[in-house]
């Protein structure tokens, strides 16, 4: 385990954020991930990084402040936080995230204190989060095993033999148990760029999904719309992998072209409470309507955020006949799960997922179709039955999805 241990740092640091001669890189990382924050540094100054800054976090103790604190805080953030960030972004610097918390941490937290932190933080750190989502810093999300996300992935073994076989799972899935796991990622981008071709090429005006479970909507595509996946460019030109693991395409849907019913097929974990079996109802892309089996308090705050956040900012397809669904394993963290089914993201857009949007202003990335939020939340609706129909700009209709998966192309 300690060589795959050491080759997925590597692989972080030399293909996800592909660190470059003098860069800096700023780890945002749990405690409880501090062993593996350390081996990441070690590997990132073998790589030449100018310096490595740890920003770390502690997901109990925040439970406590929330539990605890004067209510009005949770409307504030700190100035030196949001310029710390701005100033590492403002230098260039790669930033790797370790996403890794209890699932149900926070459920017995009134979610309207998070909701309201969320939102502060979101403001605050809306120049900061602009320039990673078009891609102006490198930017990676990468995850690593603690004990009470383990056991609540594995809660019928021992905590020690639930941590190893996430950690199993993990490797597998960003494919650090293979030999030479970056010729692997340089074949899975490959494949990936196959299925961008055929989605470029096609320019479908709008996608049909339905399945079983009740979706049933229509996804309207800008007219410039560019479909994304793998790796992205940084400013200098060089590739690095915004998400590992990664197994989706994707692009933005129109900000006003959604219409129809998707149903949640996996629980979302949303700021430490579950969001389970929920349905969101679109007309002209605004949801109209909203219901959920489980967390049905915290979807509401997510949809309140602002406009935007009852918009959708993503659509991604991913084979249910893929490496981390073929694990049949609920990971109860976005990361994973989102890359083992097709999704929608409600909220900000990706600006370069439409043609020169990275360079446009506010205006006019509205004016070509992408939403703008504070925030930006991914929910899984892919299924084995899942149908997926691209149609063309002269009504031709052509299948996308089949039964789950990509059809032959």
């Amino acid at each position: 385990m300690l060589k795959n241990i050491e080759k997925y740092a590597e692989l972080l640091v030399r293909v996800g954020t592909n660190i470059q001669e003098n860069q800096i890189l700023v780890i945002n990382s749990p405690i409880e991930c501090a062993d593996f924050a350390r081996t990441i540094s070690v590997k990132a100054y073998e790589a030449g990084a100018r310096d490595v800054f740890i920003r770390w976090s502690d997901e109990k103790s925040t439970k406590i402040r929330y539990e605890m604190a004067n209510d009005e805080v949770f409307d504030e953030f700190p100035d030196w936080a949001k310029q710390q960030l701005n100033e590492y972004a403002e230098k260039g610097a790669a930033f790797l995230s370790i996403a890794a918390s209890d699932p149900e941490l926070m459920k017995d937290v009134n979610p309207k204190k998070i909701s309201r932190q969320n939102k502060a933080g979101s403001i605050a750190l809306e120049a900061y989060r602009t320039r990673l989502m078009s891609n102006k810093n490198v930017w990676c999300v990468a995850s690593i095993p603690t004990e009470a996300w383990a056991k609540k992935v594995f809660p019928n073994v021992s905590v020690e033999k639930a941590v190893e076989k996430l950690w199993d799972a993990i490797f597998a899935a960003v494919r650090a148990d293979q030999e030479n796991p970056v010729e692997a990622w340089i074949e899975h981008q490959n494949n990936l760029n196959s299925r961008l071709q055929f989605l470029n090429e096609n320019k479908f005006k709008s996608l049909k999904f339905k399945n079983s479970l009740g979706t049933d909507v229509v996804v309207e595509l800008p007219k410039e719309h560019v479909w994304v996946g793998g790796g992205s460019k940084a400013p200098g030109g060089y590739d690095f992998i915004a998400n590992m693991p990664t197994e989706e395409v994707f692009t933005m849907p129109k900000l006003d072209g959604v219409n129809g019913k998707v149903v949640s097929s996996i629980p979302l974990n949303y700021n430490g409470n579950l969001i389970d079996k929920f349905s969101l109802t679109f007309k002209d892309g605004l949801v109209v309507n909203y219901s959920a089996e489980k967390g049905e308090e915290s979807l509401k705050e997510l949809l309140d955020t602002d406009e935007g956040a009852k918009r959708l900012g993503e659509v991604a397809l991913v084979p249910y006949d893929s490496p981390i669904s073929n694990q049949n394993i609920l990971f109860y963290n976005t990361l994973f799960d989102e890359n083992a089914s097709c999704h929608f993201a409600l909220g900000k857009a990706y600006t370069g997922c439409v043609k020169d949007g990275d360079e446009m202003s506010k205006d006019e990335l509205e004016k070509a179709g992408a939403n703008d939020s504070l925030t930006h939340v991914d929910f899984m609706v892919g299924t084995e039955d899942l149908d997926i129909i691209g149609v063309k700009e002269d009504g031709e209709e052509i299948d996308v999805f089949n039964k789950g998966d990509f059809v032959d192309f």
